[in-house]
């Protein structure tokens, strides 16, 4: 059942290469919403 561990590992991998992604851009959009609170 090797391939059963296999998909398994494969899958999380994929899931946190998503989960990744989509901090990256919240956190982009974090930044910039703390720079226009700061401008006004």
């Amino acid at each position: 059942m090797w391939y059963f561990a296999w998909v398994l590992g494969v899958g999380f991998a994929v899931l946190l290469a998503i989960m990744n992604a989509l901090w990256g851009e919240n956190e982009e959009a974090r930044a910039e919403a703390a720079r226009r609170q700061g401008d006004a």
